[in-house]
């Protein structure tokens, strides 16, 4: 699944590790979302929505 978390991390200033604490799971985590090699949850993607106040679909597209 393609997104652009990367791209809104970046416009907010922030790192892997400090958007790993807002969401409450791992860096490692939130670098496997970006690279794609890992979809989140249902729960984890309403997460990210809510914290860039943008729908789930503004982030993530399906390839």
């Amino acid at each position: 699944m393609k997104n652009r978390l990367k791209v809104l991390r970046a416009e907010n200033d922030l790192t892997q590790a400090d958007l790993a604490n807002k969401l409450e799971v791992s860096r490692q985590t939130v670098n496997a979302i970006e690279k794609g090699k890992f979809d989140p949850s249902l729960p984890l993607a309403f997460k990210i929505s809510k914290l860039f106040q943008m729908p789930i679909e503004s982030i993530f597209q399906v390839d």
